[in-house]
Parts: C-alpha cells; structure tokens; sequence
C-alpha cells in the first residue's frame, strides 16, 4: 500500500473566492444600510458595518494583489487563484 494518496482537485466552482466576497460585501452594505436608515444601536453600530466593509475592502486587495502576482509568475504568489 503506498504511503502517498492522491487528493482530487477541488473544481473551480468550490475554491472561487469571488461568491463569498461579493455574499460578504453585499451583507455589510445592507446592514450598513439599514443601521444607519433605522438609527439602530447608536454609534457603534454603524462603525462596526463600516468596518466590515472596509476589511472587505482589504480583502479584496489582497485577492486582486495576489491574482496579478499569480498572473505574472511571482514565486511568492498564492497558488490556486488562476
């Protein structure tokens, strides 16, 4: 019996980081949305939706970042995001 198994690739379908990023900005924004038109829990409320947008935000640089690196060959790139 071999001491190595092969492991299918996942599809693409299931590694895209794209359905979870725009599932999760969209999310933010109507909470934002709706925080802020309903003047729920105070100040903090808003600046916490505010902030899950901006780590969206941030996320989604990096994801770009490292689909260009990927793109042009960096060795340091995130394999998996072609």
């Amino acid at each position: 019996m071999p001491d190595t198994v092969d492991v299918p690739e996942l599809p693409r379908a299931l590694r895209a980081p794209e359905p979870v990023i725009v599932v999760g900005m969209v999310a933010w924004l109507v909470a934002t949305v709706v925080v802020a038109v309903a003047d729920l829990g105070g100040g903090n409320a808003l600046t916490i939706c505010l902030v899950g947008l901006g780590v969206g935000l941030l996320g989604t640089t990096i994801v770009l970042v490292q689909r260009a690196g990927v793109r042009r060959g960096a060795r340091g790139a995130q394999e998996g995001l072609d």
